[in-house]
């Protein structure tokens, strides 16, 4: 075993004093700020082709008396300069996520260190695809649910900002979801958490997967089966990461080197 696992938990990376933590934090925080405004500015020029994808799955799923509203003058540029913020952070997520993991990496080993960068890109990777996932598979029947609901009785008449809201709590709710095998093989991989005890809380995992997608999805059995198996397969996905990956498949690997060969005794 290396000579950075044998170490005591008080010595995991180095010890940092409380100003240079907050230091470290800074810099990180003013290096996402930077990015978010970077990708901001980048997607602000596509704005209004950005707000017609954000409203697409709404606008396909309207009957045909419904229509998207604004009650003000600014609803409409507000909302689109929402959307190219949001656009310009999932543009440079792979450089949030990286800085956001780097300052974790001080309070690590050396060895636990080489795994921040491609911790960091499948975190990225895996939020983008949480999201895409939601968008194309859960908005369409989602929203033609609650439009169609009751339509022989009321007209809708959606406002754009809270249209908005709403499918960017579900982006987001779907996008931080799958980062699910991205955390628990880091976690694994730290040794705080093992495969097997991830089998035995398995029954828990299913439960809390259909309480939250009841809570996050709108209220039809097909988006919230679109969210639960999901949650239960990245589940079920993070179990077998934490038994190829975690500290304790490393130990048996090491322990299972073959011993130094004894010389034999002399007669």
């Amino acid at each position: 075993m290396s000579e950075e696992n044998t170490q005591t938990p008080g010595a995991r990376g180095h010890e940092m004093p409380l100003m240079s933590h907050l230091s470290e934090l800074r810099k990180r925080l003013v290096r996402c700020l930077i990015a978010a405004v970077v990708g901001f500015l980048a997607c602000f020029a596509f704005n209004e082709r950005i707000l017609i994808i954000m409203l697409k799955p709404l606008k396909d799923a309207l009957p045909p008396k419904s229509e998207l509203i604004t009650t003000t003058l600014t609803e409409g540029f507000v909302t689109s300069m929402k959307a190219a913020f949001v656009a310009g952070l999932f543009v440079t997520s792979p450089f949030i996520f990286y800085q956001i993991w780097k300052f974790v990496a001080p309070g690590l080993y050396k060895e636990e260190r080489k795994v921040i960068i491609p911790v960091a890109a499948f975190t990225a990777l895996f939020f983008v695809f949480g999201a895409l996932f939601g968008y194309y598979l859960v908005f369409p029947y989602g929203f033609a649910f609650l439009a169609n609901y009751a339509s022989d009785i009321y007209t809708l008449m959606p406002t754009m900002k809270d249209y908005f809201s709403f499918s960017l709590m579900l982006l987001l709710a779907f996008g931080l979801i799958f980062e699910t095998p991205v955390f628990i093989f880091f976690l694994a991989y730290l040794g705080v958490v093992n495969s097997k005890g991830l089998r035995k809380n398995r029954r828990w995992a299913v439960l809390v997967a259909f309480v939250m997608s009841a809570m996050l999805t709108p209220p039809d059995a097909v988006s919230q089966c679109l969210m639960a198996v999901p949650m239960i397969l990245l589940y079920e996905i993070s179990i077998w990461a934490a038994y190829f990956f975690g500290k304790e498949r490393i130990a048996r690997r090491e322990a299972k080197l073959p011993a130094p060969v004894e010389p034999e005794a002399e007669e």
